[in-house]
């Protein structure tokens, strides 16, 4: 099972690492969480370096994807080039998107017929695309998936997880990470949002 975070030049740290970090809670022999990108080496939005795990070519095989968002997407979905090695496919993948990552989902044509969450500098550049955008951190119809604000990223790794490893593991791998005195409050928020889209 492998499950790929596209990320970007100028990614935002919450959005692609939060979500590194819960997914990889699972520990399963199969699990595999990468971040994927065109380039070997990412600057974030604040100055942080990574090396990257993954390609695009890898994150188009992975058995999931999560488009991680950043400051800049729009140059991104400006790419004709890079857009057209996005060979995506929800059929065959579960996929989601974090906060301008739904911009990318949206430009792709995989947001037909799906409102989408983002975050409020995106939501304009996500309705120009001809996609509805909703005022909730999270929303899924049958495998794709979009939050919007960056402390929803918990809600889509919780999606993912309790899609591919099941409700339990979800559960627990949001108690893990959740503030010590609030895990049960923590853990009911994230379930109230993900569940009725399992």
């Amino acid at each position: 099972m492998h499950i790929a975070i596209l990320t970007f030049e100028g990614f935002n740290e919450l959005d692609s690492l939060i979500a590194f970090n819960i997914l990889n809670r699972v520990k399963k022999p199969d699990w595999r969480v990468s971040i994927a990108s065109p380039a070997a080496k990412l600057r974030s939005m604040n100055g942080l370096v990574v090396e990257t795990q993954a390609s695009l070519k890898d994150a188009c095989e992975a058995d999931a994807v999560l488009v991680g968002s950043g400051t800049k997407t729009r140059d991104v979905v400006a790419d004709a080039a890079l857009m057209s090695q996005l060979k995506l496919d929800p059929t065959r993948q579960l996929l989601g998107a974090q906060c301008s990552g739904a911009l990318i989902l949206a430009k792709l044509g995989l947001l037909a017929g799906v409102p989408a969450c983002t975050d409020l500098t995106t939501k304009p550049w996500v309705e120009e695309a001809g996609i509805p955008v909703l005022n909730q951190p999270f929303v899924a119809k049958e495998n794709v998936a979009t939050a919007g604000g960056c402390l929803s990223s918990h809600y889509l790794a919780a999606w993912f997880i309790a899609r591919l490893a099941g409700v339990e593991a979800a559960r627990g791998a949001i108690h893990y990470v959740a503030p010590v005195g609030e895990k049960e409050m923590y853990v009911s928020r994230a379930m109230e949002n993900i569940s009725p889209f399992l």
